[in-house]
């Protein structure tokens, strides 16, 4: 079987420069920004203006629509970002070593308060709507300056993240991913096969086959590099494509539920609350409010 590579992703930013920055317009989408599950030593600061698609951070997943302001931590596996683009959208990468400035540069005083956003940074932050809006622009100009000036402002955006009180962290309880390339290689396997398939049922043997493992061993592995077992991920895959339908689709509640794979409505409704903290028709209830 081919699968995509996934994994240690190595980055390099271009001659001349410490850091990567990456834009992403509208038109500029094709196969190669597809989503796949990886990690890299680099930090990253990604922002989204006008853009939908599914956070899977270390053991977040849930769904956006419109925009998001993330950074993610050294070697905390995700996987990219956007279903799609809509008009005059955009995605803005920003990667960079935790050392880029030197192994101690972060360590002097003055920047303490950045040192601690980096440490909570491995847990996956998202920053909410004042600061987006505030860092959002600066973010995405990033990639106009050249030098020192890129640097300087770069310095000016840590600086504001780190200063922010406007943000959740993403894995709040304490999971920390320590992976290995091979680890790695296995999981994209498993949650490739998930995001194509997850609308059908999957079974354990089917699953753990793809990864040329028996079904017990499987079922230890997944838990012990995810920290849930693989029925939650999946439920947790149906669940997120169902937040996503009732806020972009007319359809009635029963059949999102069917849509996404459930074939008993009673149990969709439950997982549902437990997932989101409130039924699906109350969730959608507050879109509509939220929307007016």
């Amino acid at each position: 079987m081919k699968t995509r590579k996934p994994t240690l992703e190595k980055i390099s930013p271009e001659f001349g420069s410490s850091l990567l920055v990456k834009n992403h317009k509208m038109d500029a989408f094709n196969d190669e920004t597809k989503p796949f599950w990886h990690f890299h030593p680099e930090i990253e600061l990604v922002y989204v203006n006008k853009g939908r698609g599914k956070r899977h951070i270390g053991n977040h997943l849930s769904y956006f629509n419109n925009s998001q302001l993330l950074l993610i931590g050294s070697n905390l596996p995700h996987n990219g970002f956007t279903d799609r683009l809509t008009i005059n959208g955009s995605e803005t990468l920003v990667q960079f070593k935790p050392e880029f400035l030197g192994e101690h540069f972060f360590d002097i005083p003055e920047m303490g308060k950045i040192n601690q956003l980096f440490e909570r940074s491995k847990k996956g932050i998202l920053f909410g709507v004042k600061t987006k809006q505030k860092l959002g622009p600066k973010i995405e100009k990033l990639n106009e300056k050249e030098g020192f000036k890129k640097i300087l402002i770069l310095l000016e955006i840590l600086h504001g993240l780190a200063k922010s009180e406007d943000y959740s962290l993403l894995n709040a309880d304490g999971f920390a991913f320590e992976t290995e390339p091979q680890d790695s290689a296995k999981i994209d396997i498993v949650f490739k096969h998930v995001n194509e398939n997850f609308k059908e049922h999957i079974s354990l043997d089917e699953i753990a086959e793809k990864v040329s493992m028996t079904v017990p061993a499987f079922c230890r592995y997944f838990k012990k590099v995810t920290g849930k077992t693989f029925t939650k991920l999946v439920n947790e895959y149906r669940i997120v494509h169902a937040t996503k339908l009732l806020s972009e689709s007319q359809m009635s509640i029963t059949d999102v539920s069917f849509e996404c794979g459930f074939n008993n409505f009673s149990h969709f409704n439950k997982l549902f609350k437990e997932f989101a903290g409130k039924s699906a028709s109350k969730y959608r209830g507050e879109l509509k409010l939220m929307v007016q």
